[in-house]
C-alpha cells in the first residue's frame, strides 16, 4: 500500500480468499481485517467454494475475522447441492451498493418504490433470474443436517484419497487437505506430473486439472459430485497408479 501511494495510487479495496482455487488455502482474516479498517479499505471475502462448508460448526474457526468484512460471497452451486448458477453475496451496508448502481429514470419509477427491495439497484442489468428459489428448495429438501452430512462426507472422502496417496512413496501431497480437495504429484520434476495428468485425462476415465503452487506443478483431485462414494475414490486411485506406472516405466526406458 505504501508503494501504491508513492506511485500516486489510492488503495481502496482488498479481496481475501477463504479456500483458494489452486489449493483451498485460507487467508488470515484476523491479520488482514484490522489493517483494512485502519486504512479505510473495503474488505471483500471470496469464499466461493469453501463457504458452503461453514454450515458445519467445526469449520467456523476458519471464519475468524469475518466481522471485519464489508462484503462476503459464496457459490452454493459449487458445494451445496444447488444447480448452476447460484451465487450469494452479503454486504454490510446495502446503501454502498444501491448508491453505486442506482438506476432511476422516470419511466422505471413506480408507486411502490422504497416498500420492497428493488434489485435493479444492486447490479448493472435491470432484471435478474429467480436464483433464490432453487436455493430455498435445496434447503427445504435436505435441511441443515442433510447438507452438513453432505459436506462432511466429501471431506472424509478427500481424507481417504490423501491416505491412499501417502501410502505410495512415489507420490506426495502438496498442500494441507482441509476440505474436499487434494493436491498431489509424482515426486521429482514437474514434467513427471504433467505427463501423468495428460495420460489420465487422455484415458477419459477420470478428469482432473492442474495448478502451480510456487512453481510446483500439482494435480487437483476435487470431490464435487453428489453421488461420489468410497468405491469411486478407490477406482480413481487405481487409474492414477496404473498411469503412473506407465509414465515412470517410460522415463526409465528413455521414452
Amino acid at each position: 500500500m505504501d508503494e501504491d501511494r508513492a506511485n500516486g495510487l489510492i488503495p481502496f479495496f482488498c479481496c481475501a480468499t477463504l479456500g483458494t482455487t489452486p489449493s483451498c488455502a485460507f487467508d488470515k482474516l484476523l491479520e488482514i481485517g484490522p489493517l483494512c479498517c485502519e486504512e479505510d479499505m473495503w474488505l471483500h471475502i471470496d469464499a466461493a467454494y469453501a463457504g458452503s462448508a461453514f454450515i458445519c460448526p467445526e469449520y467456523r474457526p476458519l471464519l475468524n475475522g469475518v466481522e471485519f468484512a464489508d462484503s462476503f460471497n459464496l457459490n452454493p452451486h459449487k458445494w451445496l447441492r444447488v444447480n448452476f448458477d447460484c451465487s450469494t453475496m452479503w454486504v454490510r451496508n446495502r446503501a454502498d451498493v444501491v448508491d453505486a448502481f442506482n438506476v432511476d429514470p422516470l419511466y422505471l419509477r413506480h408507486d411502490n418504490q422504497g416498500l420492497v427491495t428493488d434489485y435493479r439497484h444492486w447490479q448493472i442489468p435491470l432484471g435478474r433470474r429467480f436464483r433464490s428459489l432453487k436455493l430455498w428448495f435445496v434447503l427445504r429438501m435436505f435441511g441443515v443436517k442433510g447438507l452438513q452430512q453432505y459436506i462432511r462426507k466429501h471431506v472424509s472422502l478427500a481424507k481417504e484419497f490423501e491416505t491412499l496417496v501417502l501410502s505410495d512413496n512415489r507420490f506426495e501431497v502438496s498442500a494441507k487437505v482441509v476440505m474436499g480437495l487434494v493436491c498431489f504429484r509424482l515426486k521429482g520434476p514437474n514434467s513427471l506430473s504433467e505427463k501423468l495428468l495428460q495420460k489420465i485425462n487422455k484415458s477419459r476415465r477420470i478428469f482432473m486439472v492442474p495448478a502451480k503452487l510456487r512453481d510446483t506443478y500439482v494435480i487437483r483431485f476435487a470431490i464435487c459430485a453428489a453421488t461420489t462414494e468410497s468405491s469411486d475414490i478407490v477406482h480413481a486411485w487405481d487409474i492414477i497408479r496404473e498411469q503412473a506406472d506407465e509414465v515412470l516405466t517410460g522415463v526409465q526406458n528413455g521414452v
